[in-house]
């Protein structure tokens, strides 16, 4: 097997990981009560499609799901252009190592596609860290996360 195969398959299986991850924080989320629910693929179009209407340009990758203030019908255009201010879209940040409830040491990558989305968005958008070892959670606006930021190290991935 050659390096470049190799290198594939390890990065494969870490997306795969990070995938599992990301999966099990969600499902917390959604068993905590709290008015999470992830939208389907049709709910995420008409939601990019409301907010275009408003001129407000979000990336449909750069939220994982939704935290609802009260119920909103995500299948119908109307209601969610009525109700749009009780829809906060989050983007989960997960982790299965141990730390502390309130994240104290926690390293993550922020995307470019995220980092705007919260600025366009504004207070309509957190990020979610979750501990899938401890079920605790932590919701935070951009300014937040900057806030308690120890230390930022911008970076470029790039995929050949």
């Amino acid at each position: 097997m050659d390096e470049e195969t190799k290198s594939l398959k390890g990065a494969a299986l870490e997306e795969a990981s990070r995938n599992q991850t990301a999966k099990k924080a969600a499902r917390i989320l959604l068993e905590s009560s709290s008015g999470f629910v992830v939208p389907s693929a049709s709910q995420k179009l008409l939601l990019l499609i409301e907010l275009a209407k408003l001129n407000v340009v979000i990336y449909g990758k750069a939220f994982d799901i939704l935290k609802l203030s009260e119920h909103v019908d995500l299948d119908d255009p109307v209601a969610i252009s009525r109700n749009i201010e009780k829809i906060t879209f989050c983007e989960i940040k997960s982790s299965s190592r141990n730390l502390p409830d309130d994240f104290k040491g926690y390293f993550f990558a922020l995307t470019g596609a995220e980092l705007l989305v919260a600025q366009n968005l504004k207070q309509r958008f957190k990020f979610i860290l979750v501990n899938i070892k401890s079920g605790a959670h932590v919701e935070l606006s951009l300014q937040e996360l900057l806030g308690r930021a120890r230390g930022i190290y911008p970076t470029w991935s790039i995929m050949f």
